[in-house]
């Protein structure tokens, strides 16, 4: 594929590798920061954008998958190959490119178990139609897997037309694939190098830190089901015995129950002249002083001797 623009003078080495910053290797640093670093950019856009156009129309797909665009917001590595010694305009021409790039995939093995990995993916792979069958798309790939130090079982394809299928059969006898529900294809020995994945267990607390509920939860729980007064008061005494405080100190009579303590609500005068005597009709009259007063023979308050 020709350029109007000198492809050796923009790509350094005859494989170039181009990354998310769209700095081909070879012109980074202070030989590519120069007063034509954004024009040397544009036009290594254009060759990514017009090999991207290239490639999807080899491959019947509606819209390009490789694009200087897409080249920034991912982390994929492109190699693109370029034929400095067939000068036609003088200028270079490109031959084909690589595009790989890790992914983390779900991907089934042979017994059909699920397997989350991070494998190095080929994602978009073209040679220009006319310079197929010479031996450049092997010399491409080639370097690829020396480069990123992978064997070519290890890897998985997105979604490889019938061509590429046939080239990794052809060159690296890559046949024996496995069944996958999502659009990646891998091989037989994929899995040679994964290890299984460990399931972490929570660590195992120490003997010293396993402890019943403190006191104030006992006291949360405890109020989360206590009656109303006064049918809690018999239970109230079983509890604090049991979380280790003092009893309450009451009288050894039985309260009175719920009958008897209608039946003295009832008893009350409706309209008091005693003031606060309201109050104290409202309450049980017989537990309340006995309760109240500590000391061995209480007396009753002196405006109660009118009942």
């Amino acid at each position: 594929m020709e350029f109007p623009f000198d492809v050796d003078a923009l790509l350094a080495e005859r494989i170039t590798t181009v990354d998310q910053h769209l700095q081909p290797s070879g012109r980074r640093g202070a030989g590519f920061a120069t007063t034509h670093r954004v024009d040397l950019q544009q036009q290594l856009m254009a060759i990514i954008d017009e090999m991207g156009k290239a490639s999807a129309k080899a491959q019947n797909l509606p819209t390009p998958i490789t694009s200087a665009s897409r080249m920034q917001t991912n982390r994929h590595v492109l190699y693109i190959l370029k034929d400095s010694e067939a000068k036609m305009t003088g200028k270079g021409i490109i031959i084909g490119f690589l595009k790989v790039g890790y992914k983390k995939l779900f991907v089934l093995d042979r017994h059909g178990a699920h397997n989350e990995v991070e494998p190095l993916c080929v994602l978009d792979f073209y040679i220009h139609e006319s310079l197929q069958r010479h031996g450049y798309g092997k010399e491409l790939f080639h370097y690829m897997l020396q480069r990123e130090r992978v064997e070519p079982h290890q890897l998985a394809v997105d979604r490889p037309s019938e061509k590429l299928l046939c080239f990794l059969r052809k060159h690296y006898g890559l046949s024996d694939t496995i069944p996958q529900v999502n659009n990646f294809v891998i091989f037989q020995g994929f899995f040679s190098h994964q290890h299984a994945p460990v399931r972490k267990l929570p660590p195992k607390r120490h003997e010293g830190e396993i402890k019943p509920y403190s006191l104030s939860d006992r006291e949360f729980l405890k109020e989360e089901v206590e009656p109303p007064w006064p049918f809690n008061q018999s239970r109230s005494l079983t509890r604090s015995s049991s979380v280790g405080n003092s009893p309450v100190r009451g009288c050894l009579k039985p309260f009175l129950n719920e009958q008897e303590l209608l039946r003295n609500l009832r008893l009350c005068p409706p309209h008091s002249t005693l003031p606060g005597l309201d109050i104290w009709c409202s309450l049980p009259r017989l537990p309340l002083w006995r309760t109240t007063f500590k000391k061995k023979n209480p007396q009753r308050p002196s405006f109660l001797h009118s009942f």
